[in-house]
């Protein structure tokens, strides 16, 4: 097999002048290039077949090995492993055919004029995903560097900062970072009404005002802040079922009885790239569950409808599951048997036949058995007493 066939070079607003010598040679020699139309501006006058991004975008992995054995370059912009399309590529073509030529990325251009440490600041994208995902990385004094969709993007997240408290934080601007056209645009979040160019960088100086919304990432986000009709997992039963659930980066979770989608939320914004499949047959809820997460940042919850245990069928195999409606000893082994290795499975139930198949459950597969019961302070009389909550019954289990 042809090796190293593949040159995936990261170029700046410096064009071939910014790129090392090696690797401006491998640029030079090569015979077929392959871009956008930035990139190949930005390449000069190089006697190479010229390719643009194909369309739909995922055929570019068909045109890349449909060339193999030329000598292919494929021009990003930065750093081609950061939010860019070396990684794309690198999941589909062999490492070993690959050699990857970064440059300084946006993130670091953007680091070094704001004058910014890169290790005390979140580095995001928003390009061509849903602006939305950056709701969850709005803390108090963080600092966001995201790459965005293009010229309105900054305006609106300016507009869910200032929606939730922090419209007083700073945010700049930077396009064309390292070339001659290179721009700065500055203004705070609520008085933003710059007309920036579409290709940007945009940095985000969190401040909070005193009234902000504080939405961790750690679970027991307070209820208030999803929509519901009532049946919901409430803020302390649900921060120990996504303790015990354990979200992990990348992980998918089977929400099954979503509701309003609370506990597959938190697991989300709970570790980077997580995801969740809820399943929910109810529309109204499905509906509420689809709000709440675009409001506190997950966009890209999935929502399934149909009835347990037939629509867990032919689902992605999880690497978690809670169950919070729908239990029964079918949708239990469904779930279990679909569950992978190292697998977390919670089950919280409230109603006396929920616990007796719990206590069942236990049984004959082991876990953890827990009574959580929850009591709030509230008025009584002139006085103050204390309230309890409907005692929560649950089960939990890692598949060995």
């Amino acid at each position: 097999m042809t090796q190293n066939w593949l040159h995936i070079v990261g170029i700046g607003e410096d064009g071939l002048d910014g790129l090392t010598p090696a690797t401006r040679a491998v640029v030079e020699a090569a015979e077929v290039i392959i871009g956008g139309d930035r990139h190949h501006t930005l390449s000069g006058a190089i006697t190479a077949e010229r390719l643009s991004w194909p369309s739909p975008f995922d055929a570019l992995i068909d045109q890349l090995t449909a060339l193999r054995g030329k000598r292919v370059v494929v021009l990003a912009t930065g750093d081609p492993l950061w939010f860019s399309v070396g990684a794309r590529i690198g999941r589909a073509i062999p490492a070993g055919e690959i050699t990857y030529h970064p440059q300084l990325s946006a993130f670091q251009l953007a680091a070094a004029r704001m004058g910014w440490s890169m290790a005390d600041l979140e580095t995001l994208t928003v390009h061509g995903r849903p602006v939305e995902q950056m709701i969850a990385f709005i803390q108090p004094d963080a600092r966001l560097l995201i790459l965005t969709t293009g010229s309105e993007t900054p305006a609106q997240i300016a507009r869910f900062l200032t929606a939730r408290g922090f419209g007083k934080s700073p945010m700049t601007v930077l396009a064309n970072m390292g070339g001659k056209d290179e721009r700065r645009f500055d203004a705070l979040a609520e008085d933003w009404d710059h007309e920036v160019p579409a290709f940007n960088t945009l940095a985000v100086e969190c401040h909070a005002a005193p009234d902000a919304a504080l939405l961790p990432r750690v679970p027991g986000l307070a209820d208030d802040l999803f929509e519901h009709d009532g049946t919901m997992t409430k803020r302390e039963v649900r921060a120990l079922t996504v303790a015990k659930l354990m979200p992990m980066r990348g992980a998918l979770l089977w929400d099954i009885g979503t509701g309003c989608g609370s506990v597959a939320i938190e697991w989300m914004r709970a570790a980077r790239y997580a995801r969740a499949t809820g399943i929910e047959p109810r529309a109204d809820r499905r509906a509420l569950a689809a709000a709440n997460a675009l409001a506190l940042g997950v966009p890209r919850l999935e929502l399934v409808d149909g009835t347990v245990p037939e629509a867990l069928e032919g689902l992605e195999a999880p690497d978690a599951v809670f169950i919070g409606g729908g239990l029964s000893v079918e949708t239990f082994d469904a779930a279990w048997s679909a569950l992978k290795p190292l697998g977390r499975l919670v089950i919280n139930g409230v109603t006396l036949e929920s616990e007796a198949l719990l206590l069942d459950l236990h049984k004959r597969h082991g876990g953890e058995l827990t009574r959580i019961s929850i009591e709030r302070a509230a008025p009584l009389g002139g006085r103050t007493g204390w309230y309890p909550a409907r005692a929560v019954t649950q089960l939990s289990n890692v598949k060995r």
